[in-house]
């Protein structure tokens, strides 16, 4: 048994001598399991003593009913036998009233330990020490329950907190089931978002790495013009930074002047500045390959011999007497039904047309030149040669036509002076085509060669005399269908001879360059070329429709586009860096190179 300080026992002594000085000890209150502490041997003041226990042993027992409702077990005795000692409650903590009723069960064992010091005579320091005794025992019952009382709460609180995760772990599991299906979309949409906010980013030059990228960037540029474009393509896969810089279109304008149809002229002129390089040589693949969808874009009911321009995002086809107007669909593949313009005047079929400084300049069957506005309603039509009007040219204000009574007349394009003639060329064979040179000095005429003479001649504008004559080995009946410049000095010719043929004006004009054979001895109506190294020609059987790479003889790729029952010739090509259009007897046809 631990003994108590001095002090502590010296002050309970001074304690007891003043309550000894005040009267007899009220018999103890009862412990937390009723047990009583000896009673006092007092005289008058018993029976207020026992009605102040009884009274306080109905509260204590009603406060011991409702801790046990509320599970607390109080174990602690009251101050029992010698000194009163309290001990407390042992197991779960006890709740306010039992913590109440163990402190009144304490005090009641301090009393009835100063009784039996009283009653028994002993010492008073005896007295004061089992007092110390049970203050000790009732300070450690009271830190006990408290410690109890407190491991309760937080027993309490964590299942509390268990319960309430719980309820948004069950809300959580029904809102991903009921969002499961929507998890992927959300997930490509989160990806989609990085992937744009890493675009938006700007790449920065890498501080560490190989010793390439510490290059200066022109002389980087100039290492990388060295490459080709699978080079290019793998170089752009190591970092964010290498990828932007060989986006340069500078990069790609070498690679691109070497592929077919890239928008790049043979003199190195840009015919499409707004779309980028890199993005057109990966066109020109399929190009090269042969990789296309076709698709027929209009119909019509009866058999024509039609003709196409394109301006812009609008195409312009001649069908019978009418000229149409269509805009293309931003895919380009497509056109919109309704046309936008419709342009008449003619009394026959429309034979060829052109467009020149928003005009359009039209030759009809009935000997007759039509000159329309293009955004307006003004036409005038006046007639021009005694028989059809085969075909006609515009350029600098000036209209040249070519008819089959074996004439080519020069007009004037200004309003005041339409319909007046300027010359007129007697051709002594029937003339299929024209064309203007870009310096606008001179003009080419392709005739029917049913005479001694060579077909293709040129003829100066300004005086409307023979300059020259282009080779002098055709055979009779190889006249010449269609005829183009495509620089000062050079241009094209494809005709019922079945050949395509090159002439450079500076090289000679009896040889042509260079020539290509049609494989199936067709005639070729037409031809096409995007003045560098692709050409487009049309067949006259099941509308064949030919690619050729002018650095090779052969044939590149061939597209019939009609069937045995509805052969038909291709009567007009056009094309784009991304389609091609061209023009057959029942329809119009369509070959997207884009999207293969």
């Amino acid at each position: 048994m631990v003994s108590p300080p001095p002090g502590a026992a010296a002050a309970a002594v001074a304690a007891a001598r003043a309550w000894l000085r005040v009267g007899p000890a009220p018999r103890p209150l009862m412990g937390s399991q009723g047990g009583l502490g000896p009673p006092g041997d007092g005289g008058p003041g018993e029976g207020e003593g026992e009605g102040e226990s009884g009274e306080t042993r109905k509260l204590q027992e009603g406060r011991a009913a409702r801790g046990k409702r509320r599970k607390g077990k109080g174990k602690g005795k009251a101050g029992a036998g010698q000194g009163g000692r309290g001990s407390g409650a042992e197991g779960k903590p006890q709740p306010p009233q039992a913590k109440e009723a163990a402190g009144l069960g304490a005090e009641a064992g301090e009393r009835a330990g100063l009784g039996k010091v009283r009653e028994g005579g002993g010492s008073v320091e005896e007295g004061a020490r089992r007092i110390f005794r049970g203050d000790e025992g009732s300070a450690g019952a009271r830190k006990e329950a408290k410690g109890r009382d407190d491991g309760k709460k937080e027993e309490w609180r964590v299942r509390t907190g268990q319960r309430e995760e719980a309820r948004p772990a069950r809300a959580q599991g029904r809102g991903a089931q009921a969002w499961g299906r929507l998890a992927g979309t959300g997930a490509a949409m989160a990806a989609a978002a990085e992937e744009e906010a890493g675009a938006r980013e700007p790449a920065g030059r890498p501080a560490a790495g190989p010793a390439l990228l510490r290059l200066p960037e022109e002389l980087l540029l100039l290492i990388c013009s060295y490459l080709d474009m699978q080079a290019l393509g793998r170089l752009a896969q190591v970092c964010r930074w290498l990828r932007r810089f060989t986006n340069c279109d500078l990069l790609w304008r070498r690679i691109a002047r070497a592929s077919l149809n890239s928008g790049f002229t043979r003199l190195g002129t840009d015919l499409m500045a707004s779309v980028p390089v890199k993005e057109r040589v990966k066109v020109s693949q399929n190009w090269r390959l042969g990789r296309c969808q076709q698709g027929i874009l209009l119909k019509w009911k009866c058999s024509q011999m039609p003709w196409m321009q394109l301006e812009g995002d609008s195409l312009y086809i001649s069908q019978a007497n009418f000229i149409l107007a269509y805009q293309f669909r931003p895919d380009g593949a497509s056109l919109n039904r309704r046309p936008l313009g419709v342009f008449a005047g003619h009394d026959e079929d429309v034979c060829h047309f052109v467009l020149a400084n928003s005009h359009i300049i039209s030759a009809g069957g009935d000997g007759k030149i039509g000159v329309h506005k293009i955004h307006s309603t003004f036409t005038v039509k006046y007639s021009a040669h005694e028989q059809e009007v085969n075909c006609v040219d515009c350029k600098g204000g000036i209209i040249v036509s070519g008819s089959r009574d074996r004439t080519a007349k020069v007009w004037p394009l200004a309003s005041g002076r339409l319909g007046q003639c300027l010359h007129t060329i007697q051709t002594e064979d029937r003339v299929w085509s024209i064309a203007i040179s870009p310096l606008h000095s001179s003009f080419v005429t392709g005739t029917a060669c049913c005479g001694h003479f060579s077909p293709l001649r040129i003829w100066d504008l300004n005086s409307g005399q023979l300059m020259t004559h282009l080779g002098g080995d055709f055979p009779p009946g190889a006249g010449v269908l269609d005829v183009m410049y495509e620089s000062p000095s050079t241009l094209l010719s494809c005709g019922y001879d079945t050949y395509v043929r090159y002439w450079d004006l500076r090289a000679s004009v009896r040889k042509c360059v260079m020539e290509w054979e049609e494989p199936h001895d067709s005639t070729l109506y037409c031809l096409q070329t995007d003045g560098n190294h692709l050409l487009a020609t049309g067949s006259s059987y099941y509308g064949v429709v030919r690619l050729w790479d002018r650095r090779q003889r052969a044939c590149l790729h061939a597209f019939p586009l009609t069937s045995t029952p509805l052969s038909s010739p291709v009567y007009c090509l056009r094309f784009t860096t991304r389609h091609l259009y061209a023009a057959l007897s029942y329809n119009l046809h369509g070959l997207d190179f884009q999207t293969p």
